[in-house]
């Protein structure tokens, strides 16, 4: 029998982030931080969200005998129509989503919830649902910070939402091919505990890891904190099932090497749930790290530390890189410094004293055996004290480590306080990522700054490739009357940014319904044809999350941003 989120939320949690167990209140130094970097007249916790039971839900629209149907399939134990389970799947846990929800808005819940067992089952739902002109959301951890699970009904009579967390099963090993197949809705922890006690592991960690499922991984395109070491999602997928709304699919081959056409297996990695639903995939595996060793560096300034990046991905293959390459600004750095307690605060007084007076703090993990992680920090040595690094021993690294996950929680209670706080992040070419940098910090900063209130802007490298590296920015500032124009004041101004910049609109969000407009910018007219045109072949109602991933609106070109027409849909219509 599924257990239903009703039996692990509290009404004074439900709109938030994961387990609040894990949830830890800010302390008196990051709340004093907090005011006098934003000049705010107090922090206190003005702004709580409503309870459970103040929520307003839209009517449900579906038939009683289409629930019947949906029963048959199923069960009736897992067909759920109550007003908790759609709220809890009223959409992700972008900041727009938190802010409808604080304010108990949730009109647009699915009219159902219903949670399959097995592919079979998910292949009768969607047939139905053609017959019945439903939309269909699939939902694995409903982590989407980019309005990827937003049930949004368009024109269909009704909507439902598949939520995936009976299928997680580990389904088959290769331990001799290094390959293992799992079931979608298996979430990040449970892969781990799966491959724990054959030695191995996914390697795969991306901040929603404790949530999120490998459904959402292979759908999103997703990248983990040690991508540098394992690989993206992309390039962890062998295979994926998929059934669509014309059949079943499956993408991607088992052979180490194929030159039998496109890569088909691309037309699901990525989809997010536009096509149809990812039941399995096969992922590969590594053997688990004998050793883990950390490392942290102290550059004079960004750009320094940005070039250290450069030369250290420049100057080695990948199997010598640390598996975490994290380098942040000088903001960040400055802030990590601040509320780090004692022993970060002597940190920057002993960089003071070596001539670095704003400095840049980059974090490294290696792991692998022990002779081998050795000799791969000497050669990362060599390289960063020629850039100018200043070595700072395993703390940095150590506490970024036991604090990665905990990130999420954080925006709860800065929300809760009237703290607007946000993320964004791209990627970009070691000769355009300066620039990138630049102009899209300067965009958020105006963007925020434009009723005159003060703002706060950090950003880090999280990811570095031969070619480019990854920004992650994250950005607060007072919350304003109406949050929801706020946001999207902020994230157009950024998202145009990043097109003039001619850096890539997600590095590893994906694309939902916030960056759609921009995608045409990335792909072109041609390529949103082709997009269009797959989606034509494998769901021809168009009933697969409609709204995601493909324009539905006029899209922005890549033209600079003073230049451009404002065509972002408002954040609370959406298309």
């Amino acid at each position: 029998m599924v257990i239903h989120l009703t039996e692990d939320i509290s009404p004074s949690v439900w709109y938030g982030w994961g387990d609040p167990a894990r949830a830890k209140p800010l302390g008196p130094g990051a709340l004093e931080f907090l005011r006098s970097t934003l000049g705010l007249a107090s922090v206190a916790p003005v702004h709580p969200p409503v309870d459970l039971a103040e929520v307003r839900v839209g009517p449900a629209s579906l038939r009683e005998t289409v629930l019947a149907e949906l029963r048959a399939i199923t069960g009736a134990e897992h067909v759920a129509i109550d007003a908790t389970e759609r709220i809890l799947h009223a959409g992700g846990k972008s900041t727009p989503d938190l802010l409808r929800r604080r304010a108990g808005d949730a009109l647009d819940a699915p009219d159902a919830v219903i949670f399959p067992g097995s592919a079979e089952e998910v292949r009768e739902i969607l047939a139905l649902c053609v017959e019945r002109k439903l939309a269909v959301v699939t939902f694995g951890g409903g982590t989407s910070v980019v309005g990827g699970v937003e049930p949004l009904r368009g024109r269909f009579d009704g909507i439902i939402t598949l939520d995936m967390r009976r299928m997680n099963r580990l389904l088959h090993l290769d331990p001799l091919s290094r390959t293992a197949s799992f079931e979608a809705g298996i979430r990040g922890p449970a892969i781990e505990a799966a491959l724990a006690p054959h030695g191995l592991t996914l390697g795969h960690f991306p901040q929603s890891h404790q949530e999120a499922t490998l459904g959402g991984y292979v759908a999103t395109r997703s990248s983990g904190q040690a991508s540098t070491g394992y690989g993206r999602s992309d390039e962890l997928v062998k295979s994926a099932h998929l059934e669509t709304p014309m059949g079943p699919f499956d993408a991607g081959s088992l052979a180490p090497g194929t030159a039998a056409g496109p890569k088909l297996l691309d037309v699901v990695v990525g989809s997010e749930g536009t096509l149809g639903v990812i039941t399995s995939a096969t992922l590969k595996v590594s053997p688990a790290p004998a050793e883990k060793v950390y490392g942290a560096w102290s550059f004079p300034s960004f750009a320094a530390g940005t070039e250290a990046m450069r030369q250290l991905r420049h100057h080695g293959v990948r199997g010598d890189m640390p598996h975490v390459c994290r380098l942040s600004d000088t903001d960040e750095t400055a802030s990590t410094f601040k509320l780090g307690g004692w022993k970060t605060g002597a940190l920057s007084r002993y960089l003071s004293v070596r001539g670095q007076k704003t400095p840049a703090l980059a974090l490294f993990v290696w792991e692998g055996p022990a002779p081998q992680i050795r000799a791969r920090r000497r050669r990362s040595a060599r390289i960063l004290r020629r850039a100018g690094g200043v070595p700072l021993g395993s703390l940095p690294g150590k506490s970024w480590e036991h604090g990665r996950f905990s990130g999420p929680y954080l925006r709860d209670e800065l929300l809760t306080r009237g703290v607007y706080v946000e993320t964004l992040e791209t990627a970009a070419t070691w000769s355009r990522l300066e620039e990138t940098y630049r102009t899209v910090r300067q965009s958020i900063l105006d963007a925020l700054g434009e009723h005159g209130a003060a703002a706060f802007v950090q950003t880090h490298i999280s990811h570095v490739y031969p070619d480019g590296a990854s920004l992650y920015f994250t950005f607060l500032s007072g919350l304003e009357k109406d949050g929801l124009a706020q946001n999207a004041r902020v994230k157009d101004a950024a998202s145009r940014a990043i097109v003039a910049a001619g850096a890539t609109i997600t590095h590893h969000h994906a694309v939902g319904v916030d960056h759609a407009p921009y995608l045409n910018a990335e792909i072109g007219d041609l390529g949103i044809t082709i997009l269009t045109s797959i989606k034509n072949a494998l769901d021809p109602e168009g009933i697969m999350n409609p709204g995601k991933l493909i324009p539905s609106q006029p899209p922005v070109p890549a033209t600079h941003p003073t230049t451009l027409p404002n065509t972002l849909p408002n954040t609370k219509e959406r298309p």
